[in-house]
């Protein structure tokens, strides 16, 4: 699949396994990349707090990921030059 297909979901995974395939998997990269963020800048000295950011973090990661390929919102990176005049 070209990269250009993949950043513009032209060609979304077949089938709601594999969709929920890649949710989970942003979702987890959205977990415990929040975790480490807050770990890394000390936002937080509770656990309990940076483990809800995190879980936060991942729902709307994976809620947001499933809308997309769903076709239920559009994403696209294709960015359009205007021509001067």
């Amino acid at each position: 699949m070209l990269s250009c297909k993949i950043m513009n979901f032209v060609d979304p995974p077949n089938g709601i396994k594999e969709q929920l395939i890649n949710a989970t998997i942003i979702a987890g990269f959205n977990f415990f990349s929040t975790l480490a963020s807050m770990g890394v800048t000390q936002l937080t000295t509770d656990p309990l707090q940076a483990i809800l950011a995190g879980i936060i973090s991942a729902g709307i990661g994976f809620f947001g990921s499933l809308m997309v390929q769903r076709g239920i919102s559009e994403y696209n990176v294709t960015h359009k030059r205007k021509r001067r005049k």
